[in-house]
């Protein structure tokens, strides 16, 4: 089976090809520079964007991989969560290759996709089902964490997730904060590994609390105020550094120590992680000592399949189309489409 797919939930317009669980292609195209200068993506201009690159991502990924458009036996897009009018623009347009292919299209659920990319590694990258377990999966980007139950392959539930802000979002409205240009998270890891973690003690909102919930709202509301208390802190490189190793310490030990809850409660020996946030290395190193030291089988997503890409799309929706879930190019986007 060979398929193209296509993510354009946010401000990456991605394609991919994937043929028997071997992500053949996968091109991003990144935004990013476009957005910072409004500190945070602007929805009409990431839809213009997506516009702009479709055509010419998918062809590339096509080229790439030196499948012709013939050659398709099914066409997938992202179909929700995310902005609605950045989503429309990708799963629309994958929906008329589809309809002028006269091929199977199916839309895939951002999140869902992200369950299935910490067994995708290798270059090329190629899915592995062989080694899958049942596992609590830790989902933790910029607009979402979350915690799910993935008793089998396509049988998931939900144990929790954010009340307020992501733990990607703390992150860069921390950063905001301190001045630090879009997207601050990067950054804040970048200027932590210069700074000394235990230099300020910031809330761990929810650590003890018995849900699988999140909540880092109250993490930023205190990093606001102590900066409006020691704003001449942000003139010292080294005291900025501190305090940003001091942020990312608090929220890494909040998401580290509820998944690992988590998977104890649920009965199951393997923990997964993957979304943008998974690429910080703090998170990383933390949740791989945790899982060595508790008995854990771990595997994180690539990093270059942690952040928004259509390879995830492409897999699962293989993945669903094995399994006979059915086809339909009638569905419209699901801006707010919750994992269930």
């Amino acid at each position: 089976m060979t398929l193209l797919a296509i993510e354009t939930s946010c401000d990456e317009t991605s394609a991919a090809v994937v043929r028997d669980g071997k992500v053949l292609c996968n091109i991003v195209a990144s935004q990013i520079q476009l957005h910072a200068e409004y500190g945070g993506v602007v929805p009409e201009l990431a839809a213009r964007e997506h516009l702009k690159n479709f055509l010419p991502v998918a062809h590339a990924a096509l080229d790439q991989a030196g499948v012709s458009s013939a050659q398709l036996d099914a066409v997938a897009a992202t179909q929700g969560p995310g902005l609605g009018i950045a989503l429309l623009v990708g799963f629309k347009a994958a929906q008329a290759v589809a309809f002028a292919l006269n091929k199977p299209f199916i839309g895939i659920n951002h999140h869902e996709a992200h369950l299935y990319s910490p067994w995708i590694a290798g270059q090329p990258p190629v899915a592995d089902f062989s080694k899958f377990q049942p596992n609590v999966s830790l989902i933790v980007s910029g607009g979402h964490t979350l915690l799910v139950l993935v008793k089998s392959e396509l049988q998931h539930r939900v144990l929790g997730g954010t009340i307020d802000d992501a733990a990607g979002e703390c992150f860069d409205k921390t950063g905001k904060l301190m001045g630090l240009p879009y997207p601050a998270g990067p950054l804040i890891e970048q200027l932590a590994e210069q700074g000394n973690p235990a230099a300020h003690d910031f809330p761990r909102p929810l650590i003890h609390d018995a849900s699988d919930d999140f909540s880092f709202s109250g993490l930023k509301t205190s990093v606001r105020y102590f900066i409006r208390d020691h704003s001449a802190l942000l003139d010292d490189r080294k005291k900025v550094c501190d305090l940003c190793a001091s942020v990312q310490a608090a929220i890494v030990e909040v998401l580290v120590k509820k998944t690992l809850r988590a998977a104890k409660r649920n009965g199951v020996r393997c923990v997964t992680a993957s979304g943008g946030v998974t690429c910080n290395s703090t998170l990383r190193n933390e949740m791989t000592r945790a899982c060595e030291r508790e008995g854990f089988a771990l595997h994180l997503a690539e990093k270059s399949l942690c952040t928004d890409n259509a390879a995830m799309i492409g897999i699962l929706a293989e993945r669903k189309l094995l399994a006979h879930v059915p086809p339909s190019l009638d569905e419209e986007i699901k801006p707010g489409w919750v994992l269930a």
